[in-house]
């Protein structure tokens, strides 16, 4: 098992794009960390920056105490999972899984096929050993991918997106298998992706990127109850937004006038007067208790929970939840169960 350390990690494209800024991260061993973001906010080039696929402007790269900062691809031991999964069409899946072993080293042919034999059995793909790729489904590809990756042993498996070709339901499927493997063979992971769904599901912690800066890490309950900043807050999950000043400063509490007031969690220290954007999430709406009093404007049915339009004096919120207990037109008091508060 290998600690990878990145410190002061910067890459710049062209002298002026800036991808990676000044990236600080440990991922321990055999640990799982999901990197989360928005397209172009870096963190696809931090995945190949630790693969050895670019090479950084400034800053290190540690694997447990070695610098491999500019180390060759071929010389760090890693495996990278890519969103396309890159299989050789005219190659079956035992060619493709066994690829990298021959490319890598030479290798006795009976100890070859015992380890192909091992991977495809870690990723249920047995009985599929003389298949072209054309033949398998996206997530039996995805499959093969992962098996290629893990044969060679790496220290350091790199997934970028890896389920972002199949369709939702598969994804759920197999983000599981992903984690299940990599826990079993206990292989320090980095998983990058911009489903936050999938982030929380594979990964032990998360790094939430933005910009080319780490903005938080934590577990996934860290990162979604206690968001370090507005763009956190506001990625995690979904929100209400209301812009509101504060009306009285308790330590780590404000209590915010947006119309009405809220009183919210202040991860940073604000004074009174202060104009602060506050975050709700909507399942931290209850309807049917508290002092607040809204209109229902629109109930939708969406499965798992009602989406419920408000109006509370002429602010507009968003609850996900149970069914309302009034009918549309109606007024129904509300409860915040949370919300936080944050400089613009």
């Amino acid at each position: 098992m290998t600690v990878v350390r990145l410190e002061k990690l910067r890459k710049v494209f062209d002298n002026r794009v800036v991808a990676v800024d000044d990236v600080d991260l440990v991922v321990n061993h055999g640990e799982v960390l999901a990197v989360l973001g928005p397209s172009g906010c870096g963190k696809t080039t931090l995945l190949r920056l630790v693969a050895g696929l670019e090479t950084p402007t400034s800053g290190r790269i540690f694997f447990d105490d070695r610098d491999v900062t500019y180390l060759p691809t071929q010389k760090r031991n890693t495996a990278v999972v890519p969103q396309t999964w890159a299989l050789w069409p005219h190659l079956t899946v035992f060619e493709n899984v066994a690829y990298g072993l021959r490319l890598k080293k030479k290798m006795p042919k009976k100890e070859v096929e015992r380890r192909v034999k091992e991977v495809l059995e870690l990723v249920d793909l047995v009985g599929f050993e003389d298949r072209k790729p054309f033949q398998l489904s996206g997530g039996q590809q995805q499959r093969v991918a992962l098996a290629r990756a893990l044969v060679v042993e790496p220290e350091v498996l790199l997934l970028d997106e890896p389920l972002a070709n199949l369709d939702a339901k598969l994804r759920v499927e197999l983000r599981e298998e992903v984690r299940k493997v990599a826990k079993r063979l206990s292989i320090t992971s980095i998983y990058v992706t911009h489903d936050q769904e999938e982030a929380m599901a594979v990964a032990d912690r998360i790094a939430v990127m933005n910009a080319g800066r780490i903005q938080q890490v934590g577990t996934p309950e860290e990162v979604y109850y206690k968001p370090a900043n507005f763009f956190v807050a506001t990625f995690i999950g979904r929100s209400n937004v209301l812009r509101g000043r504060v009306a009285e400063s308790k330590g780590e509490v404000a209590v915010v006038d947006v119309g009405f007031l809220v009183q919210a969690e202040a991860p940073q220290k604000l004074a009174p007067g202060e104009e602060v954007n506050v975050v709700i999430r909507p399942e931290d709406l209850y309807l049917g208790g508290g002092r607040q009093m809204c209109r229902v404007e629109d109930v939708v049915f969406l499965g798992r929970y009602y989406s419920t339009t408000l109006n509370c004096g002429g602010v507009r919120l968003k609850a996900e939840g149970q069914r309302p207990p009034v009918p549309i037109g109606e007024e129904v008091a509300v409860e915040i169960a949370r919300a936080w508060a944050f400089r613009p």
